[in-house]
């Protein structure tokens, strides 16, 4: 039998993450007017690269990343088809297919996301929630992604993300997308993440 000081302190680690994630008041309309518009479909059709960073929730970064990303968009659906360089030697890829319902709303799936992603886009920015099966150690972990996407003037995207298990976050995501015609003159050679 459990104590009354255990479930004390569950009961505070339970209400302290509720008040957390009822704190993130970033919505996506606050973004209505901000340009350029980022129309998701449009910006992820062809070729786009991102390089990335993982940190832990005490600012330490525990991982860095590039991606080569092909984008195929066939008036309904599209598919980001993208293979991950980490900076270890790891590599992994993932398939996403995401529909568009609306022009603010969208949904995606992909093999390690648990159910379906759920975004809403407004002006120059998107915000993606989902569920993704996380590989720690030995075992993986179902972890919540709080995902926002900003389109900056040039064609960059600036994406930072927020990952928390029972609404305690774990740490952050920060990539930076570039499309692959802005990329031609790159000093350094993008095909080595595809290798």
């Amino acid at each position: 039998m459990r104590s009354f000081g255990y479930w004390l302190r569950y009961g505070i680690v339970v209400s302290f993450a509720v008040l957390l994630s009822a704190c993130s008041g970033m919505k996506p309309e606050q973004f209505a007017d901000a340009e350029p518009k980022l129309v998701l479909e449009e910006y992820f059709e062809g070729k786009v690269y991102a390089w990335g960073i993982f940190e832990d929730r005490f600012g330490q970064v525990k991982r860095q990343f590039q991606v080569d990303i092909d984008g195929r968009w066939n008036g309904k659906q599209l598919v980001l088809d993208e293979a991950f360089l980490f900076d270890d030697g790891e590599r992994s890829r993932r398939v996403w297919t995401i529909t568009k319902h609306s022009n603010e709303r969208y949904s995606g799936t992909a093999a390690d996301v648990e159910g379906e992603a759920e975004g809403i886009a407004s002006g120059n920015a998107l915000n993606w929630r989902y569920q993704m099966m996380l590989k720690v150690g030995d075992g993986e972990w179902q972890v919540s992604f709080d995902d926002w996407m900003f389109l900056q003037p040039g064609g960059v995207m600036v994406n930072r993300a927020v990952v928390s298990k029972w609404g305690i976050e774990l740490g952050q995501v920060t990539l930076f997308f570039a499309r692959g015609e802005t990329m031609r003159d790159a000093p350094f050679d993008l095909q080595s993440v595809t290798q």
